[in-house]
């Protein structure tokens, strides 16, 4: 699943290439990933013939702004994606649910194997209609992500500290690799309560989970199977990674093998040595 890495990537590269067009027409291949307003009709009547201002990400969120204020709220969840396709070239992709052509002959073109990913068209004020970005809290790398703020937000719950850490509502933007490879970093185990983290424990995690965000960016992201950036590229991330995707072969810090078990039902990797239970 892109997380904010891979969805910042995805976001810059389209906001070079995409300021300035204008949306003509827009091909709804599979309507029901559209969750607002919920007719390929009225999504279109709002939407084209307006210029694309800019890209902007929220948390795993890509926004487009559109004249008038309007913008198309993107959610790529599993296996979205977004590829800009410029003028004359071609791009074949099996799973394309939703192709937007531009008035220069380029297009933006929405794909996802598994059709979990959504899209918004809204108007002025109608943000909150998307939950997810209504709730979502402070993200890494912002000034309200402190780790005084991650103390008062573990200090409230006995949830194992990764599923906190996945708790959008509570930060947002990371998912199960980042959140795996911060807790490596930060040497802390997946299943420690978050309420039993003191101070300086706290500000290692959010040093960490900073650390992991700028890296996975710099690397322009992880790819395993499905994520491509805006261009259709693959991400180098991987072959950087710590713990995640990495069960069975030796810590690169210790030698111990990394281990895989499940934490509130997601796959978890982790190093039994470097990252122990014990508080």
């Amino acid at each position: 699943m892109p997380e904010m890495p891979e969805v910042e990537i995805i976001r810059r590269y389209l906001d070079k290439n995409l300021v300035g067009k204008k949306i003509q027409q827009i091909d709804i291949r599979l309507p029901r990933q559209l969750k607002w307003p919920q007719t390929v009709e009225a999504f279109s009547k709002l939407c084209c013939g307006r210029a694309i201002k800019g890209m902007e990400r929220q948390g795993k969120y890509l926004l487009a702004s559109l004249e008038k204020g309007i913008k198309i709220v993107f959610h790529l969840r599993m296996t979205g994606s977004l590829v800009f396709v410029r003028s004359g070239e071609c791009y074949e992709n099996a799973h394309t649910r939703v192709v937007f052509d531009l008035d220069d002959g380029s297009k933006l073109v929405f794909a996802d194997i598994r059709t979990f990913g959504v899209i918004y068209g809204l108007k002025p004020g109608e943000l909150g209609l998307v939950k997810g970005l209504a709730e979502m809290g402070p993200e890494p790398l912002s000034g309200a992500f402190t780790a005084e703020y991650l103390q008062k937000a573990a200090e409230k719950t006995s949830m194992p500290i990764k599923n906190l850490l996945l708790d959008q509502r509570k930060i947002g933007g990371i998912g199960n690799i980042y959140a795996d490879e911060a807790l490596f970093l930060a040497k802390l185990h997946p299943q420690r309560k978050a309420c039993s983290l003191n101070e300086e424990e706290c500000s290692r995690l959010q040093e960490a989970v900073n650390q992991v965000i700028e890296s996975g960016i710099k690397d322009g992201g992880t790819t395993f199977r499905d994520y491509r950036n805006g261009a259709g590229g693959k991400g180098t991330h991987q072959e950087h990674l710590y713990v995640y995707h990495r069960q069975g072969q030796p810590c690169r810090e210790c030698g111990v093998l990394i281990e895989y078990t499940k934490v509130g039902g997601r796959g978890t990797h982790y190093c039994p040595m470097c990252q122990r239970i014990e508080p």
